[in-house]
């Protein structure tokens, strides 16, 4: 009998371990459109919309920080509902809050500084986030050069830090927005879709529009100037994301009636989430009766499908340390939805920002009465909810299996077994991976499934984030334990790092002997060494012309 190109006869097969064959996996309907830079990808909503006295925006004011720009931020002058950890920016600007907790002077960041973005978009990279929509509200008026200075910082981030952005309209409150949005494309945004970092759709540049069709007074345009709009962005060659209610398939509740036709113009939809859920009971129901039938009705009329996930605001007690927004990835990772949106990254105004929060009493003002992220007796990072969304990110990618389980520990490392495999079911990323054999399948604790690299292309790689640096002393890796399998030899280094794109070797490249007969598994054990990245680099297979791998254990005991 000849072997299949991995050496896995079908006789071998048995319990729906398909997988292990190499034959296709079903999986939900194809997607209107293929993967880019917003399809198959997790896109942030980034307001950008604060300043501070002090900091040179022309808007000269404390925007969006208080309820009157003109004074400092007070408890009795409060607009947020989140108090932002502060840690990473070099520029703070004093409030007239009381000091934090931990006796640190209360200051905010200003968006309008270059370094704060430059931060901001450090924060999706190191968390392999990967497109930021920019929200630009009505500019004309006395907001308007300031957002336009925004828009400069946003692509300059975005360049520097190998991430992708584009303009996302908020149309709400703007009167006259079916002249006036058309015409600020033409005459200032359109000209950052020469960046190399702006985000591109089946070949055409990505711009979103969001509030057509809400049932609110501030957004009362007839249907017909909605349409227009979506149309003549559609003529210019953009690829439209639309920001739209809940309820738009059914035209009710948040949805006025008669949008229909403007609803099924987008390229993409994303229907807002933000206030209409707040716990996992909540969003298993709109799982059943709201996305499933909007990713029906979006394949049938080949819209791609972006829903919302939100972090919950953190006031309002909603985040259950992680579990509400893990659930959420999960809903819609296993319906298919072909993007995901999160509400939002900087959203300290609601409290629903994945930005860096304050962990605990410690960094808030002692009298501004704002909860940290430990509110539920649960200790969580600054970043938890940036490492969470990094994760259902890969779990969107298939870089990490789906599980209902989330796999982000609030603290890094806090609960892992300083003994236990410390990559069983992190994230995983690779340099490629051919067909369903995806990185994840690596971590997962299931011998049979396996990642592969494309064919014929090395060099290759293999990588696990621990979530913080650890210990490496020892690796085990395998390939399927079938004797179906045969014997090869791959050649191959262990790198370390602990920021994603620096490494340095770990133990030196050479060749391993995988061996059926003695369970088809390597141990490599390594002088003492900390990482968070663990980077398995592949030159050679005498077996197949790929990286191969079913497991790959890290120990910290020799």
């Amino acid at each position: 009998m000849t072997l299949s190109r991995r050496s896995v006869i079908k006789s071998a097969l048995a319990g729906g371990a398909v997988a292990a064959a190499g034959l296709p996996l079903a999986g939900p309907a194809v997607a209107a459109s293929p993967p880019g830079d917003v399809v198959g990808r997790v896109t942030v909503g980034y307001q950008g919309w604060f300043a501070c006295q002090g900091d040179g925006a022309p808007i000269d004011g404390w925007w969006h920080w208080s309820g009157n720009w003109g004074q400092s931020p007070s408890p009795a002058n409060n607009a947020i509902r989140s108090w932002p950890d502060m840690r990473d920016y070099t520029s703070g600007y004093r409030t007239a809050y009381a000091n934090l907790g931990n006796g640190s002077p209360a200051t905010l960041f200003s968006s309008y500084d270059q370094q704060t973005v430059d931060t901001h978009f450090r924060w999706l990279r190191d968390n392999a986030i990967d497109t930021a929509a920019l929200q630009r509200f009505n500019p004309n008026g006395s907001e308007g050069p300031t957002r336009d200075a925004m828009a400069a910082k946003v692509r300059s981030a975005a360049e520097s830090h190998g991430r992708k952005f584009y303009v996302m309209y908020d149309a709400t409150g703007w009167a006259n927005m079916r002249t006036e949005l058309p015409a600020d494309w033409t005459d200032k945004m359109r000209t950052h879709t020469a960046s190399p970092a702006y985000a591109v759709q089946n070949g055409k540049p990505v711009v979103g529009i969001w509030g057509f069709g809400f049932n609110e007074p501030n957004k009362a345009w007839p249907a017909a100037d909605c349409l227009e709009v979506v149309n003549w962005f559609k003529a210019q060659g953009c690829y439209v994301m639309g920001g739209v209610p809940t309820h738009w398939r059914t035209g009710r509740e948040d949805s006025r009636a008669g949008f229909s036709d403007v609803y099924h113009a987008f390229d993409m939809l994303s229907p807002w989430m933000v206030g209409r859920i707040g716990t996992v009971a909540d969003t298993d129901r709109f799982h059943t009766d709201v996305n499933t039938p909007d990713q029906a009705e979006c394949d049938a009329h080949g819209i791609d499908y972006q829903p919302c996930v939100l972090p919950g605001d953190v006031q309002s007690r909603q985040r259950a340390h992680g579990d509400f927004m893990w659930r959420q990835f999960y809903n819609m990772v296993r319906l298919g939805a072909q993007g995901i949106y999160i509400s939002m990254f900087d959203e300290y105004n609601e409290g629903n920002q994945i930005a860096k929060t304050a962990e605990s009493t410690a960094h808030v003002p002692t009298n501004s009465g704002f909860l940290g992220l430990d509110e539920d007796g649960t200790a969580c990072s600054a970043d938890y909810y940036l490492r969470l969304t990094g994760d259902g990110g890969r779990m969107l990618k298939g870089q990490l299996p789906l599980t209902p389980v989330r796999p982000t520990l609030p603290m890094p490392g806090g609960t892992t077994p300083p003994t236990g495999d410390l990559a069983l079911r992190r994230p995983a990323t690779a340099s490629g991976h051919t067909q369903a054999y995806a990185p994840g399948n690596a971590v997962d604790g299931d011998p049979r499934t396996y990642w592969e690299s494309p064919n014929n292309a090395f060099p290759q790689w293999f990588q696990v984030d621990l979530g913080a640096a650890a210990t490496i002393r020892r690796l085990v890796l395998s390939l399927p334990p079938d004797p179906a399998w045969a014997r090869r030899t791959q050649t191959l280094a262990v790198l370390g790092g602990t920021n994603g794109s620096d490494f340095t070797t770990l133990l030196a490249s050479a060749g391993h002997t995988f061996d059926p007969a003695a369970g088809n598994t390597v141990t490599l054990t390594l002088p003492a060494s900390s990482a968070r990245y663990v980077r398995v680099r592949f030159t050679a297979n005498t077996g197949w012309p790929a990286g191969q791998l079913s497991g790959l254990e890290i120990h910290s005991d020799a």
